[in-house]
C-alpha cells in the first residue's frame, strides 16, 4: 500500500511516498481503510526534530495519528459487527495515519454519523474533543471577555464558536488578513494581529481596561507571555499550545501577582484525554445540529503531504489541514 514516510528529521522534503507492507489487525485492533487524515501543527514540529511535548519517533517513521475512513478488518476480540462502518480513531501507535490503510484500537472507535461528511468528522476528532475539554476545565461563562490565540487555526476556530455559543464576548487574535477574517465570520466580537506590535494594548482598550477574563494560548512564547501580562485580575489563562515553539510557563509567584488562575498544559495528559473519544462524539452531534463548524482551510492528496505541511509552517493556512487518500 501507498504510505508517507519520514526519512529523517528536516523540512518537508523529509516526507517521501513510499510503499509499505499492508498492516495487519492484532486482537483488539482493526484495519482502517483511509479516506481523510488530519494534520496538526505539532506534526511538522515533531517532522523537523523537534517537540512541544509529545516524544519523537526514530526515522523512518509514518506520521498521522488520527483517521477517517471505513473498517475493513478486525481482529480477535473484536465485533465483526463493526466491519463496513464509518469511523474516525488515532492510531494504534500515534502513528501511521499517513497512508492508504492504518491500525487503531478497537477502543478508540468513533462511530461517524450519516449526517457528517469524513472530512468534517476527521477536522473534528482531535480539534473537537479538545476543544470541548477546554471549554469545559475554564467554565466559560455568559457576558465574559475570552481571548483565543490562534483563532484561525483548525482548534482556535472551534474555541471561538463554543465560547460564543457559551454567552461570552470572544475577541479573536490570530496572523494575517485572511484567518482574522475568519475568526470573525465564526463570531468574535473583535480580532487582533498578534503578531503586530502594541496588540495587547488594543486588547485592554476593547475590554474596556481590565483585560480579557480568559485566555486560550495556543501559541505560546512571546505571545502567549505578552496575552497573560494582559489577562484581568482574577481572571483565567488556559494552555495547551506551543505553535510558537515553547509553551507559556507561568511562575506560580506570576500567578499569584497577577491574581491569575493559570489552567496549565497538564490538563491535556491523559486523565484530560481519557475523555476525548466521549467529547469528539459530542462535537460531531453538534456539528450535525448546527451549532458548531469545523473550518477546513485546504486539503491535500496523499502524495502532496510536504506540501501540506510546507503551507502549515508558512502558517497561510486558515482553519483545519487534512490529506485525502
Amino acid at each position: 500500500m501507498r504510505a508517507v514516510r519520514a526519512t529523517g528529521f528536516g523540512g518537508p522534503d523529509a516526507l517521501v511516498m513510499d510503499a509499505d507492507p499492508e498492516p495487519v489487525a492484532g486482537a483488539g485492533q482493526v484495519v482502517i481503510e483511509v479516506s481523510v487524515a488530519p494534520i496538526d501543527f505539532i506534526q511538522t514540529q515533531l517532522r523537523r526534530g523537534s517537540t512541544p511535548g509529545p516524544p519523537l519517533s526514530e526515522p523512518p517513521y509514518v506520521p498521522g495519528t488520527g483517521v477517517a475512513g471505513t473498517v475493513v478488518s478486525v481482529g480477535d476480540g473484536v465485533d465483526a459487527g463493526w466491519i463496513r462502518r464509518r469511523v474516525v480513531a488515532r492510531t494504534a501507535s500515534g502513528l501511521g495515519g499517513n497512508a492508504e490503510r492504518a491500525v487503531a484500537g478497537a477502543d478508540s472507535l468513533i462511530p461517524v454519523p450519516d449526517a457528517l461528511e469524513l472530512s468534517d468528522a476527521a477536522a473534528l476528532l482531535d480539534d473537537g474533543g479538545t476543544a470541548i475539554g477546554l471549554v469545559d476545565n475554564a467554565r466559560v461563562r455568559p457576558g465574559e471577555w475570552v481571548l483565543v490565540e490562534a483563532a484561525g487555526g483548525g482548534l482556535g476556530s472551534l474555541l471561538v464558536q463554543l465560547a460564543r455559543a457559551a454567552g461570552a464576548h470572544v475577541i479573536g487574535a490570530a496572523r494575517g488578513a485572511e484567518k482574522l477574517d475568519l475568526a470573525g465570520e465564526l463570531g468574535a466580537a473583535a480580532v487582533l494581529d498578534h503578531s503586530q506590535p502594541g496588540w495587547t494594548e488594543r486588547l485592554r482598550e476593547i475590554t474596556g481596561g481590565a483585560g480579557p477574563d480568559l485566555v486560550f494560548d495556543g501559541v505560546g512564547g512571546e505571545i502567549g507571555r505578552s496575552a497573560f501580562e494582559a489577562t484581568a485580575r482574577g481572571g483565567r489563562f488556559s494552555v495547551h499550545g506551543a505553535s510558537s515553539g515553547a509553551p507559556t510557563v507561568i511562575e506560580e509567584s506570576d500567578a499569584a501577582r497577577r491574581g491569575v488562575t493559570v489552567i496549565g498544559p497538564d490538563q491535556l495528559n491523559d486523565a484530560f484525554r481519557a475523555g476525548t473519544n466521549k467529547s469528539a462524539e459530542t462535537a460531531m452531534a453538534e456539528a450535525v445540529a448546527g451549532r458548531i463548524a469545523p473550518a477546513i482551510g485546504r486539503t491535500f492528496p496523499l502524495e502532496q503531504t510536504d506540501r501540506a505541511h510546507a503551507a502549515m509552517e508558512a502558517r497561510t493556512v486558515p482553519g483545519k489541514t487534512l490529506l485525502l487518500v
